[in-house]
């Protein structure tokens, strides 16, 4: 595996120092690590880890520059064969977010901070995987930044423990107390609120030294000089020293009693009261953030809450006082260290994330209608699923009115459901649709509908790989297109004609649908209560769609059909919609003496499935009817007019088509005044096909 991790730059810091951690941990696990940063102290230990290091100015923050380091990171990516880029800082991430666009990498981040809700944020959250280092901020990033829960890993941030030695604290030498605050020399760090507190403690037991580890940048040197004004005019200036930036963090907490932290805002975690804490040094801090998710007050160390000097002080002195809770905390909180906050541990988590990210591959086939066509593609959808198979996740983007054909089909892990007529009408209804897909972070779109807003959706999906028909339909959105050229395909062949893009070649055409149990029983009661008996059944759907009336065969042709099928001591059940009823009842009132059920409107889709499967033929026009017999295995008699049988016509193992040879045929018309191509199909010709059909 070879990763790049990007950071601002490599000086002290938690962030830095966890960088390199990880790539040291990487490079003793047999993996390439790659570092890009603007260059740091940290760079020359990264190096002698066997880590490689890019040196580039990712840590500026203007637009120019970031698309410029975009392209460098994606040149870096390419020469390195990078599989992971895990960004760890907003700056660079927006640049390595790009590069992985780019290059097709996948793309990991690190929240480090409790960020604020700004545009400029929203990159953290939009990783493949995205770690935090507490459930503060898993809930932060949930809540205010819209990432899914699915893809939150929680890794708290680690200490090397070769590096931090552990000295329970009844073993330090020395009369005076030395207390220490490690940070950067900023208000959110709670310092004047650690030296207010100090002046208490100082009042009453003087033997005690301050200890404030760290700096601040040149552009805040006034408030440094603040710090130090109000440790002057607390009294506290003989006993304090301010040590600036420090390197080794192991040898400065070796020599305290006590480490402090102040923090006055959301904390992400906290990495220096787990470093104290390895080093046996008990712990007073403030309840902040993903603070509460290291310390258990008074077992692992004191939470005090936030610019509350005085609760601060008290604890600090409760601790100077009580050698044996000081021995427990330290105690107590070095097990849960080496427990929960190794590097060791860190590592191995990290890397199952990596190995999670690279095998976990999302796919999102889009179908949105109509009913017949959503029948058709469950032979793709086989098929996509036995190409993705373990660790890849496959999704289906269906309508509303047709969910319930895919609802327990097995190849499917997550059935999306849109209604255009409802909450996804509209310009705002369509942007809601395409953000709820982008959260689902899919790898591979593939569009089975192949119009222009299916195509606009795959593009705000934001997959890297998006597959359809160039069809001039929005179709430049995708990124994987093929011509519609050649012959007339069958339904089937033409949705494969998109797969074969992916590998994915035909082999059986089946279609599928998964009635229950449930459904099959609705359907025995019906007919029960129809006096069916042993005798055959022959179902005819009577309609097709309302936009197709050019399909529906004529009236007079089917109740002669019917006559003819009741002299030969058949049962006949009409299906269609509940609109189509009234054409039933005078259907059976043309066809005098004829047995005819009257299912049309009585059924779900997957109970006229069943329906379907309990007859012996099906007559059907071209409409999604023929599709259900198609996928129950029902011999069909398959009547066409306007369309063409070559593209329409569902793959079904016993099928007679019938269609007049006129020379307006096929026309594609939904409007005929005469439509002959359905009326010249005689009942005695559709009879014939249905006893050579029952033999």
């Amino acid at each position: 595996m070879n990763v790049l991790q990007i950071v601002p730059e490599l000086h002290v810091g938690g962030v830095e120092r966890g960088t390199v951690d990880l790539a040291r941990c990487l490079v003793q696990a047999g993996h390439k690590a790659v570092v890009v940063s603007n260059g740091g102290d940290l760079v020359r230990e990264l190096e002698a880890a066997g880590a490689v290091h890019y040196q580039l100015p990712v840590h500026k923050k203007s637009l120019v520059n970031i698309i410029r380091m975009a392209g460098e990171l994606a040149a870096i990516i390419r020469k390195e064969e990078i599989d992971i880029v895990h960004a760890r800082s907003r700056a660079p991430a927006w640049s390595a977010y790009f590069a992985c666009r780019r290059t097709k990498r996948v793309f990991i981040t690190t929240c480090h901070g409790y960020y604020k809700k700004h545009p400029f944020s929203f990159v953290m959250g939009w990783g493949k995987r995205v770690i935090v280092l507490s459930n503060v901020i898993a809930r932060h990033m949930i809540e205010d930044f819209g990432v899914p829960y699915e893809r939150i890993r929680l890794i708290p941030r680690s200490v090397d423990l070769s590096r931090f030695k552990y000295t329970a604290p009844d073993k330090k030498p020395g009369k005076v107390f030395d207390v220490g605050i490690i940070g950067r020399l900023t208000p959110l760090k709670g310092h004047p609120d650690f030296i207010k507190a100090m002046a208490r403690v100082y009042r009453q037991n003087p033997s005690i030294k301050l200890w404030i580890v760290g700096d601040a940048p040149s552009s805040k040197d006034a408030y440094k000089e603040q710090l130090r004004l109000l440790v002057r005019r607390m009294g506290l200036e003989p006993v304090t020293q301010f040590l600036g930036n420090q390197k080794d963090i192991p040898g400065v907490l070796s020599h305290l009693d006590l480490l402090v932290m102040a923090t006055t805002t959301q904390e992400a975690f906290g990495r220096v009261i787990i470093e104290a804490q390895a080093c046996g040094v008990p712990v007073v801090a403030t309840a902040v953030g993903g603070v509460i998710d290291i310390i258990e007050n008074d077992r692992t160390g004191i939470i005090v809450p936030p610019q509350d000097p005085g609760a601060m002080a008290e604890a600090i002195m409760r601790v100077m006082k009580d050698k044996d809770l000081a021995l427990s905390i330290a105690e107590n909180a070095y097990a849960r260290v080496k427990e929960r906050y190794s590097l060791q541990i860190m590592a191995e988590k990290t890397l199952a994330v990596y190995a999670e990210a690279l095998k976990n591959f999302k796919v999102l086939v889009i179908k949105m209608s109509s009913l017949g066509d959503i029948i058709l593609s469950t032979a793709g959808l086989r098929a996509i699923r036995e190409k993705f198979k373990e660790n890849h996740s496959l999704s289906f983007l269906v309508g509303e009115e047709f969910k319930e054909v895919l609802l327990r089909n097995p190849r499917i892990d997550e059935l999306m459901v849109c209604d255009f007529k409802g909450r996804d009408a509209g310009f705002f209804g369509f942007l809601k649709l395409a953000k709820a897909v982008r959260k689902k972070n899919f790898d591979t779109v593939i569009d089975l509908q192949n119009n222009r807003r299916s195509h606009l959706l795959a593009w705000l999906s934001l997959a890297l790989d998006r597959y359809g028909y160039d069809n001039k339909k929005f179709s430049f959105l995708l990124n994987h297109r093929v011509k519609d050229e050649g012959g007339p395909l069958g339904p089937v062949q033409h949705q494969f004609r998109v797969l074969k893009q992916l590998g994915i070649e035909l082999v059986e055409p089946a279609l599928e649908m998964f009635p229950q149990v449930q459904d099959q029983k609705t359907v025995d009661e019906f007919l029960q209560s129809q006096w069916m008996g042993p005798q055959k059944l022959v179902g005819i759907n009577i309609g097709a769609s309302r936009r197709w009336q050019t399909k529906v065969w004529p009236l007079r042709n089917l109740a002669r059909l019917c006559d003819e099928l009741t002299h030969r001591d058949i049962r006949i059940v009409v299906t269609g919609t509940a609109g189509d009823a009234g054409q039933a009842q005078a259907l059976i009132q043309r066809a005098g003496n004829a047995k005819i059920i009257n299912a049309c409107g009585r059924f779900t889709v997957n109970q006229l499935a069943c329906l379907i499967r309990r007859c012996g033929v099906y007559v059907s026009a071209d409409s999604a009817p023929l599709h259900i017999a198609a996928s129950m295995d029902t011999p069909l008699v398959a009547l066409f007019g306007p369309t063409d049988p070559r593209r329409h016509l569902p793959p079904a193992r016993r099928c007679v088509v019938l269609q007049k040879k006129l020379a307006c045929v096929p026309c594609y018309k939904s409007k005929c005044p005469r439509p002959q191509c359905m009326e010249s199909i005689t009942a005695e010709e559709v009879l014939e096909a249905i006893e050579k059909l029952l033999t």
